[in-house]
């Protein structure tokens, strides 16, 4: 009990020390569980992925409660194209920057395209393909007047819509490239995009659904504010389990279930979604904050330092190449300015997900056709290590220059922009 209660208090001081600095209070909390590195395994794979799941549904919830529909009336459409191309464009771009610049066990960096294995490169670069949620709305909560409030809400849109593409790619990406799966390619294609859009629509169905639950039950069954945190956690949890035991994706229908739970009308005017979305707010960080040290305490520093130049090259390449490209590829379909989407490109921030995704990454790469075992221990090692690099380096330098980007390109919050209504 006194060491988990002295964690959590390093928390709350490393997050406040972040904050100071201009850093985002997550990215300290990973760096402080990292450096602590207990020499031995405080929780297993399959459990950080859990608790990942829940504080990921949660804070989803919460942030569909915090936007209005108004906000993304406007650019609905090319939200989801940005989250799925963007996710897709992005991984392949990061793939094969990753591939030409690593080495044969992924521990250094040697340039030309027959080093690393391509399907190894691609796994890395899939981890890393998409914005993650909770990265995403933490910087924006850090610096609520950096960037104009619509521009907020497609990021924050896009980073709950995508996480499920990233997902789908992995898998898509593990079954073209592992043995013996015995299916062949065009199957395994058409079988994932059928997924993908099932999981998409049934996503989108439920969360409305389960945003009719949560109306009907903040008019009748809740009474006093002390009992909306337990509506909140219910309807969110109820949100991501209902939509995945149906096919759906469950970070979807969170988010859509806050969305639309926001926008009812409601008898009590002290039991409001604005209420439970303030009374969120404290379990938000609190779970938010445990995934990121548990990630800390379970990676090995000296694990990551053979991975640390590849990572800082592969970091530099997602954040100037593969994601500003796949933003600007898709401006013929966006309602924004350029300037607009080049600030746009800049938050695309990693987190939790790319994280959470390498433990399926490493389990994935002894698998991988024609493979030489002896490279595979280290390249499993290298690759987890080069995903935990990036996500530190891009949380990092963006959430820095975050501000000081949206005021290079003449963007403030009170701006009033130039997409259409």
């Amino acid at each position: 009990m006194v060491i988990i209660g002295g964690l959590f208090l390093g928390t709350l001081a490393i997050s406040r020390f972040s904050l100071k600095i201009g850093i985002p209070a997550i990215l300290g909390v990973l760096l402080f569980g990292f450096v602590i590195n207990p020499s031995y395994t405080l929780f297993s794979h399959g459990a950080i992925e859990r608790l990942q799941v829940l504080s990921l549904s949660i804070l989803l919830f919460n942030a569909g409660l915090e936007t209005e529909i108004r906000s993304i009336r406007g650019f609905l459409e090319y939200g989801i194209i940005l989250a799925v191309g963007g996710v897709i464009f992005s991984t392949l771009i990061l793939g094969l920057i990753v591939w030409f610049v690593a080495s044969p066990d992924a521990g250094g960096i040697e340039l030309g395209f027959r080093q690393i294995p391509v399907s190894v490169a691609m796994l890395i670069a899939a981890c890393l393909g998409s914005t993650d949620a909770g990265a995403t709305v933490n910087v924006l909560q850090s610096v609520p007047r950096a960037i104009p409030r619509r521009l907020a809400a497609l990021v924050q849109f896009e980073s709950s819509v995508n996480d499920p593409t990233a997902i789908l790619f992995l898998g898509l990406v593990i079954g073209l490239t592992a043995v013996g799966n015995g299916t062949s390619g065009h199957e395994l294609v058409l079988g994932e995009v059928q997924m993908f859009l099932q999981k998409i629509g049934s996503g989108l169905l439920i969360g409305v659904i389960v945003s009719y639950l949560g109306r009907f039950s903040l008019n009748q069954l809740v009474r006093d504010t002390s009992q909306l945190l337990i509506l909140g956690v219910s309807i969110g949890l109820i949100a991501y389990g209902m939509a995945e035991i149906l096919g759906g994706s469950g970070f979807i229908s969170a988010y859509v279930a806050g969305l639309m739970l926001s926008n009812h009308s409601y008898s009590n005017e002290k039991i409001t979604p604005e209420a439970l979305q303030q009374t969120l707010l404290p379990f938000n960080n609190m779970t938010e904050i445990t995934v990121f040290l548990i990630f800390g305490l379970s990676i090995d520093p000296l694990t990551i330092l053979p991975a640390v130049p590849e990572g800082i090259v592969v970091a530099i390449g997602m954040m100037l190449v593969a994601r500003p490209v796949s933003v600007l590829l898709l401006q013929r379909f966006s309602p924004f300015s350029l300037r607009e989407s080049l600030l746009v490109s800049w938050c695309g921030l990693r987190g939790a997900v790319p994280l959470a995704l390498s433990f399926v990454m490493v389990d994935a790469i002894p698998r991988v056709r024609g493979m030489d075992p002896a490279t595979v221990p280290s390249l499993v090692q290298n690759a987890g290590g080069i995903v935990f690099c990036v996500v530190v380096i891009n949380l990092l330098v963006q959430g820095l220059t975050l501000p000081h980007m949206s005021r290079w390109l003449g963007l403030t919050a009170d701006e009033q922009l130039t997409s259409t209504p």
